[in-house]
């Protein structure tokens, strides 16, 4: 009975510490390249790469991988984790109207947008006042669809709608090139994030 004791002391020994040596190899791998590299050198601990997205991947330890930051390291039983790469994303969307500085005076410009927010206010979609008034020929009702980063809005438009909430009516100029938009914000903001994970069994 002692002689088996102390065996299965040993081997919980021997698995604490090889779990141990390989979350302390872990904390210096910092890049996809070297995960890479060790998943290739250390075949015997059955390492993966894991890529996930919320939203996407559901299962229980994929939810918990997903609230890590990146270089995080943590272990579930015998099995370590490090998120080398975690990337946090949002997208946008909402509904305009462009006026165009350069073919109305500013006093044209402030007229019509009082106008369009008073019909707004009234409860006409804006999708038929962006057909009505729009004058860069969007054919999709001013709809921008869903949208992140590089895009054909500038950037001043794009922080507003992300500054906006849901339902939320403003006005974005962009000086320099006398556009003025009529935003109306017709989505909550969609958001993302992307971790790549390395996994190995450290028993």
């Amino acid at each position: 009975m002692k002689i088996l004791t102390a065996a299965l002391s040993f081997l919980v020994s021997v698995s604490g510490f090889t779990q141990q040596a390989v979350r302390e190899e872990f904390t210096k791998i910092t890049t996809l390249q070297q995960a890479q590299a060790w998943v290739t050198a250390h075949p015997e601990l059955k390492p993966e790469i894991l890529s996930l997205s919320n939203g996407k991947d559901t299962a229980l330890i994929d939810k918990r991988l997903l609230r890590q930051k990146k270089g995080d390291v943590f272990a579930v039983g015998y099995t370590v984790y490090k998120v080398i790469e975690a990337k946090d994303t949002a997208d946008f969307r909402a509904n305009y109207i462009f006026l165009d500085g350069g073919s109305l005076t500013p006093s044209e410009i402030d007229s019509l947008k009082k106008i369009i927010v008073a019909k707004l206010n009234a409860g006409t979609p804006i999708e038929q006042l962006s057909d009505q008034y729009t004058m860069d020929g969007n054919k999709t009702k001013g709809d921008t669809g869903w949208f992140y980063g590089e895009y054909a809005f500038p950037k001043e438009f794009q922080d507003a709608v992300e500054a906006h909430k849901l339902g939320e009516i403003f006005f974005v100029d962009v000086s320099e090139k006398q556009w003025h938009y009529i935003v109306k914000k017709t989505h909550d903001d969609r958001r993302k994030k992307d971790i790549v994970v390395l996994k190995a069994t450290g028993r």
